[in-house]
């Protein structure tokens, strides 16, 4: 093939340079084990070689384990082995993962014995089998290959998958690294509880600590009072956290005295109330940063850390390296990265630039290097021909010129920062033999955000009870995406014939 001239930007490998720089420094506290970075690269080569001598360059590897030093082994491994990781919840049903797997096309999965034998899985193996491995060769590895398909639901009522380069991974990392003061440091020890099949838990936790050569002390189950003794005892300095941690923690007594070495608090992947922020500062007299962003940018656009630390209700302001625009529907700006539209950019649509007021609601559209390459396997959906993605969010700038999130254009449901999308739930209620029909809307729920709930239209006699509908999503659903469910004689419809939804919220 000839030689185009075009040298290609390798890959970094974060552990690799992590076990360079600090050897002998804590990398990961799981349970009574302790490893360097020196001990983790070692299991890291061990996972690369393994995986190498078992499948082709680019072949898709999918784990389905938690937040283990066997899942951080596995996903260091096949990046460094030029595979594509395919993270998937170990909370999946068998139908869930067997879809993933065969969507993704993957040649190996990687899986903790017990969930083997409850998904019923008969090609897999589990991660002690690295250990002992011979010799493999490990390709060259470039930031531009794919490095991670991240699934996250579908309209269509199946979950779809984000791809992420190497490239896009560490251009996140990058970014977040010009916020002033830092979020995270190499002297830090970070609470790692967002699950790693998240990509806020897997690039912003874990992908955070490697990249600053710090220390992540793993929790697989999240439990308000053992996670604050965890704090307490390992010295936890951040906390990379969801909205139910941080209210659950927020009725703890002695929260104070367990959170009294915390320097940084995040908090991303469902918006925050500031009634949450607010317990939690009065409970701690700390405050929480806030950030915005999805699977599809790798995961963080805007946070609080690069406007008012302070402030409640707000996403903060782009990272430095993210443009962000707010447009109409009509594609026209009416804001881009803290600067408001000329009037005669707006005339047109009636609007002047509100300067005082803030600016008018508009769809958040993205341009960066941590974007996503489309949806598996073909790039569908991808960034346009200019690099700017449309997130699907609604939101406007405020007077001082930070962003506050309005509603999404879909109908994205999200329980603690996980997607959940109607149409899925849908499809599997409609399946039930004596259901008619289904519509799923978001409610508001104390402990998770928002939970799905289901108005269901039975068939047959007799008809089925909640129960048995419960147990029919049960086997069919991951927990967190399970609904309540309400049996209606019919569903409210527009004259087309359309499920008019608001009706039922």
């Amino acid at each position: 093939m000839p030689d185009s001239g075009v040298v290609e930007e390798p890959a970094r490998d974060p552990v690799a340079e992590a076990a360079a720089r600090r050897p002998r420094t804590p990398a990961l506290i799981a349970g009574d084990t302790v490893l360097t970075w020196a001990d983790l690269d070692a299991k890291v080569t061990a996972a690369a070689r393994f995986v190498a001598g078992r499948t082709a360059p680019g072949d898709r590897v999918a784990s389905v384990l938690g937040n283990t030093v066997d899942f951080v082994a596995t996903w260091f491994g096949t990046l460094r082995a030029g595979r594509v990781a395919v993270p998937l919840n170990p909370g999946y049903t068998a139908d869930e993962v067997s879809h993933a797997v065969a969507d993704a096309r993957c040649a190996l999965i990687v899986i903790g014995q017990t969930d083997q034998s409850r998904l019923g899985l008969t090609e897999f193996c589990v991660p002690p089998e690295f250990d002992g491995i011979a010799e493999a060769a490990l390709p060259d590895v470039s930031a531009n290959d794919l490095a991670v398909l991240l699934y996250t639901s579908g309209t269509g009522g199946r979950p779809k998958a984000a791809m992420l380069t190497h490239g896009a991974l560490a251009a996140n990392h990058d970014q977040l690294d010009r916020i002033e003061p830092p979020v995270v440091g190499p002297d830090d020890v970070v609470l790692l509880a967002v699950p790693f099949f998240h990509a806020y838990g897997l690039n912003t936790g874990l992908g955070g600590v490697a990249h600053h050569a710090a220390t992540g002390v793993l929790t697989e189950r999240f439990d308000a009072a053992d996670t604050l003794d965890l704090i307490a005892r390992r010295g936890v300095t951040v906390v990379v956290g969801v909205p139910g941690m941080y209210q659950a923690w927020s009725r703890q007594a002695g929260v104070a005295e367990a959170l009294r070495g915390l320097r940084t608090a995040v908090c991303g992947a469902a918006p925050l109330e500031p009634a949450t922020a607010a317990r939690f500062r009065a409970a701690t007299g700390k405050t929480i940063l806030i950030g915005y962003g999805l699977t599809e940018s790798a995961p963080v656009l805007t946070t609080t850390a690069v406007s008012d630390r302070g402030k409640t209700g707000s996403i903060g302001r782009p990272l430095p390296g993210v443009e962000l625009s707010l447009r109409t529907r009509n594609g026209v700006e009416l804001w881009r990265d803290g600067t408001v539209s000329p009037e005669e950019d707006l005339a047109e649509l009636d609007l002047a630039p509100a300067v005082s007021a803030g600016t008018d609601p508009g769809e958040i559209v993205v341009r960066g290097p941590n974007l996503f390459s489309g949806y598996w396997p073909d790039g569908a959906g991808g960034p346009d021909a200019d690099g700017w993605w449309p997130t699907g969010d609604i939101a406007y700038a405020d007077a001082d010129g930070d962003l506050i999130l309005v509603d999404r254009i879909g109908e994205l449901i999200l329980v603690n920062g996980f997607n959940v999308y109607p149409a899925e739930i849908e499809r599997v209620l409609s399946a039930h033999p004596r259901v008619a029909e289904a519509a799923v809307v978001a409610r508001p729920d104390r402990d998770t955000g928002q939970r799905p709930h289901a108005y269901v239209v039975a068939a047959g006699d007799p008809p089925p009870s909640v129960t048995e509908l419960q147990v029919h999503c049960a086997a069919r659903l991951a927990r967190f995406k399970l609904p309540t469910i309400e049996l209606v004689a019919s569903l409210p419809r527009s004259a087309s014939g359309k499920v008019r939804k608001r009706e039922l919220s």
